[in-house]
C-alpha cells in the first residue's frame, strides 16, 4: 500500500522550505532506521494485521522481512526553530505477510526557546505527531532501542494514536535553580483522532513494531454484528483512525518529573472528545479517552527500569444514540534492563526482561460483538552491538489470551502464541 494523500499537511512542507531564503545558517540532519528479521511464529490464529484475531501481527510459520524502514529528516535553524518530517516503510513479509506499506508518520515544526534567568523554558510544536506518551518507543522512527516489538500499550499507541494538533510544554529547568531535578508540564490541542478505539476493540490488544501510516486503513476481522440487518452492518470494512468526523478539539495533558542521573516520573490525559454517534462513509466517531502514567528509572549501574501503565474508556453509539460499543480497557507492563559491562569490558551486551498484563471489558449488550478479553504476555530480547551503528537482537514472546471473539471463526477462545525473532538493525 502506497500513501500518497497528504494534501492536509503541504503546507508543512512550504514552511520548511520557506526559511531557507530568511534565515541562513541551518543544520540538516538524516537520521534513520534499516531493520531485518526471520521470525518464527507459533500459532493456531491468523495475525492482526492481515485481519486475524491473534495477538502478532503474521500468522503461523517463518517468515522473512524488512520489518522496518524508517527515515527522519530534519532541518533546524539558529533561532530554535526546526521542521521534523519521519516517513516509515514495512516491505511485504514472507508467509502471511500484508502488502508493503510506505507513508508518512509525522511532520511538524517545533519551536523550543532558550531558558530565561528563572530556569524556565517554552517549546511548542505544530503538526502531525504522536502525543507524548511511549517509553519505550526512543530510537530514530519511532522505532524502540530495547525490543524489537513493542509492548501491547505501545503497538495500540502506534496503531490508533496520532494528532494533528499544536503542543506547547513549559519545563522548569533545576540546575538554573539549584535543583536536581526538573519539572515540566505540556498541553496538546488537536483533531484528525476520532475513530481511534475500533481497531482496539475489534481485534484486541496485540504485539508487534508496525505504526499506521498517514492515511492507512487497517482491516477489521469479521464478526457477525456486521452482517446485513445487524447493528454494526453500516461499518466500513477497515478503519481509517486519523479521520475528523465532528469539528471538535480533542486534547491531551502530561507532566513529567525527572530526577537528575536517576530518571523521570510521568503522567497524563488522553480525550479525543469525538461525538460517538457521528458516522461519515462508515467511519463512526469513537469516544476515547485514557490516563496513563509510566516511569524510567536506573536502579544500580547495570540496571535499569521501564514501566508503563494506561486505562481508559471508548464509545461509540448508533444514530438514535443507543450504545453500540461500549468497552473499558487497560494495559501495562514492566520491564527491566541489564547492561552486561560488569561482566563484558566492552559494553556491547543489553538485556531486557518484559511483562504485561491487559484486559478489555465489554460493557453493552450487542449481539455478535463480545469485545471481552484478558491476557499477559511475557518478552525477552538479548542486544549485541556489532559497531556503533549496527546491532544484533534475538528476541522471544510468549502471549497467552483469553478472546471470546475468536469463537466466531471457529478458533480457540483461549490462546497461547509464541514468537522467535532474530534482527538485524542498523541506525543511521
Amino acid at each position: 500500500m502506497i500513501n500518497t494523500s497528504i494534501k492536509p499537511l503541504h503546507l508543512l512542507f512550504l514552511v520548511v522550505c520557506l526559511p531557507i531564503q530568511v534565515v541562513i545558517a541551518a543544520e540538516y540532519n538524516v537520521h534513520g532506521i534499516l531493520d531485518f528479521r526471520v521470525k518464527h511464529i507459533n500459532s493456531s490464529e491468523q495475525g492482526y494485521l492481515t485481519g486475524g484475531q491473534g495477538k502478532l501481527g503474521l500468522g503461523d510459520g517463518v517468515h522473512f522481512s524488512a520489518a522496518q524502514i524508517g527515515a527522519d529528516l530534519s532541518v533546524s535553524w539558529d533561532n530554535g526553530l526546526s521542521a521534523h518530517g519521519v516517513f516509515n516503510a514495512y516491505p511485504e513479509a514472507t508467509g502471511d505477510g500484508e502488502s508493503t506499506a510506505l507513508g508518512l508518520t509525522e511532520i511538524y515544526l517545533k519551536y523550543r526557546s532558550l531558558p530565561n534567568t528563572a530556569g524556565y523554558r517554552i517549546q511548542t510544536k505544530a503538526g502531525l505527531f504522536y502525543p507524548e506518551i511511549s517509553l519505550e518507543n526512543n530510537a530514530y522512527a519511532w522505532a524502540s532501542k530495547d525490543t524489537l516489538d513493542s509492548s501491547t500499550l505501545n503497538t495500540w499507541i502506534g496503531e490508533e494514536i496520532r494528532v494533528v494538533g499544536s503542543e506547547i510544554k513549559l519545563t522548569r529547568l533545576g540546575r538554573i535553580n539549584g535543583d536536581k531535578y526538573d519539572l515540566s508540564f505540556s498541553a496538546t490541542a488537536f483533531i484528525n483522532n476520532d475513530p481511534a478505539g475500533a481497531l482496539l476493540a475489534w481485534h484486541g490488544w496485540a504485539v508487534s513494531n508496525r505504526q499506521t501510516l498517514w492515511n492507512e486503513q487497517r482491516t477489521f476481522p469479521w464478526f457477525p454484528a456486521r452482517q446485513g440487518g445487524q447493528k454494526l452492518a453500516g461499518q466500513a470494512d477497515k478503519s481509517d483512525p486519523f479521520l475528523e468526523l465532528d469539528s471538535r478539539v480533542g486534547y491531551h495533558t502530561r507532566g513529567e518529573w525527572k530526577l537528575r542521573g536517576k530518571g523521570s516520573i510521568s503522567a497524563g490525559y488522553y480525550d479525543n472528545r469525538a461525538i460517538p454517534y457521528k458516522v461519515v462513509d462508515g467511519q463512526y466517531g469513537w469516544r476515547t479517552r485514557f490516563y496513563h502514567l509510566g516511569t524510567r528509572w536506573r536502579l544500580s549501574d547495570n540496571l535499569s527500569l521501564t514501566a508503563q501503565y494506561l486505562s481508559g474508556d471508548t464509545l461509540m453509539q448508533s444514530q438514535a444514540k443507543e450504545d453500540v460499543v461500549n468497552n473499558d480497557y487497560a494495559s501495562g507492563f514492566v520491564a527491566l534492563h541489564y547492561n552486561w559491562h560488569a561482566l563484558v569490558a566492552n559494553k556491547k551486551h543489553k538485556s531486557t526482561l518484559r511483562v504485561e498484563d491487559f484486559s478489555v471489558t465489554d460493557n453493552d449488550k450487542t449481539a455478535g460483538d463480545d469485545n471481552n478479553e484478558n491476557g499477559q504476555a511475557l518478552t525477552l530480547n538479548h542486544s549485541y552491538r556489532l559497531s556503533k551503528q549496527w546491532f544484533l537482537s534475538a528476541e522471544f514472546t510468549v502471549i497467552d489470551s483469553h478472546r471470546p471473539a475468536r469463537a466466531y471463526t471457529g478458533q480457540p477462545v483461549d490462546l497461547v502464541e509464541t514468537q522467535w525473532q532474530f534482527a538485524t538493525r542498523y541506525f543511521l
